[in-house]
């Protein structure tokens, strides 16, 4: 058989032999994308989270260049060609293959991060533990990616004789070097520092209500360096990482996104507070916005011409307690305006009479 195989081989072209070769990993390749398709098809209907899916969707397109690369690699030492251009495109191969493989890498980080998402699931009522693992997975799966990429230049660089060479004459400078370099990313690596420190002792996560410098927003993004804030009209406002470590700031998630809200009324002294609090009963009792926590009014203040009253309210959510708070004042003052018009506020002029002489 061998001789038979040696005997084929002999009447055949060796860039002809090569090309099979090449056509071969090819062949396996498509092999593979077309199994992923079927696969694919079968699972493209399926609304639930399945594992096999995020293979499917993650991996599917890396395999496609992944398994015909290892393929070549196997069959380079059966190809005919110059020994010069030989050590080319072996070389050449064997960088493909690595990065290939950190691709791969790192698109299976992608399906582990989507079953964690399954598993905890941000759209709860109370998702305090969802968003405390999220937070800590995002940054990981960054600091995991930065790590994959910059291991997978060093093997590429390390696979050449000469910068293993360079490298090795470097070494006697690295002291000096790692002086310099020290200071001059000291910001960057405060940055970092203050990422890891924000991930696991988390003054802040994803999808927190924050107010900073002023604005009200929910966190969107916390990369190594940076915090972007998704504010309330849409606008995006991009804080420094470390600004959370080293400034005050309002976080009204940290341990739950249950939260009191307030309306101030300023009404005349004859108002009827009781008549007030008969009409919150009802208004709350009509509403979903209300969690049945807190209801309350009180006269907070009196002033020259008018008392002040506050009424406090409670909802699951700051975007909740907002909209009950608007809900609830312009139902009240709806309500005073129809039944009481006497105690809006008023100023009183008092004309005393002139005393005849």
């Amino acid at each position: 058989m061998k001789n038979t195989f040696e005997g084929w081989m002999g009447h055949v072209e060796p860039w002809a032999w090569n090309l099979i070769i090449v056509a071969l990993a090819i062949i396996i390749g498509l092999l593979i994308k077309l199994l992923i398709k079927i696969l694919l098809n079968i699972y493209k209907k399926q609304a639930d989270y399945s594992l096999l899916w995020s293979m499917v969707i993650h991996i599917g397109r890396s395999l496609n260049h992944f398994v015909p690369l290892v393929v070549l690699n196997l069959l380079f030492p059966l190809m005919e060609m110059d020994q010069r251009f030989y050590l080319l495109f072996s070389r050449m191969a064997e960088i493909a293959l690595i990065i290939s493989s950190a691709v791969l890498l790192m698109n299976s980080i992608k399906v582990f991060e989507d079953y964690v998402y399954h598993a905890y699931d941000l759209n709860k009522a109370d998702n305090l533990k969802e968003r405390k693992i999220r937070t800590q997975l995002q940054f990981v799966r960054k600091v995991a990616v930065s790590l994959i990429i910059f291991i997978t230049v060093a093997v590429i660089l390390l696979s050449f004789d000469n910068v293993r060479k360079i490298g090795a004459g470097l070494l006697t400078g690295v002291g000096i070097g790692g002086i310099i370099v020290g200071f001059a990313a000291q910001r960057s690596l405060s940055n970092f520092l203050a990422g890891f420190q924000i991930a696991f002792t988390q003054p802040i996560r994803i999808d927190d209500v924050l107010v900073v410098e002023g604005e009200w927003g929910r966190v969107e993004d916390i990369t190594l360096t940076y915090v972007v804030l998704n504010i309330w009209d849409q606008r995006r406002l991009i804080l420094p990482i470390n600004y959370f470590i080293e400034k005050p700031f309002q976080n009204w998630t940290r341990k739950s996104s249950e939260i009191l809200g307030t309306v101030f009324l300023y009404m005349d002294y004859n108002i009827p507070v009781d008549a007030l609090r008969q009409e919150l009963d009802r208004l709350l009792d009509k509403t979903e916005l209300w969690d049945k926590r807190v209801k309350l009014i009180q006269v907070t203040d009196a002033k020259d011409h008018s008392i002040e009253l506050r009424v406090l309210i409670s909802a699951r959510n700051s975007s909740h307690a907002f909209d009950l708070r608007c809900y609830i004042r312009e139902n009240l003052v709806k309500f005073v305006k129809d039944n009481y018009p006497g105690s809006l506020p008023v100023n009183r002029l008092l004309v005393g009479g002139v005393d005849k002489v």
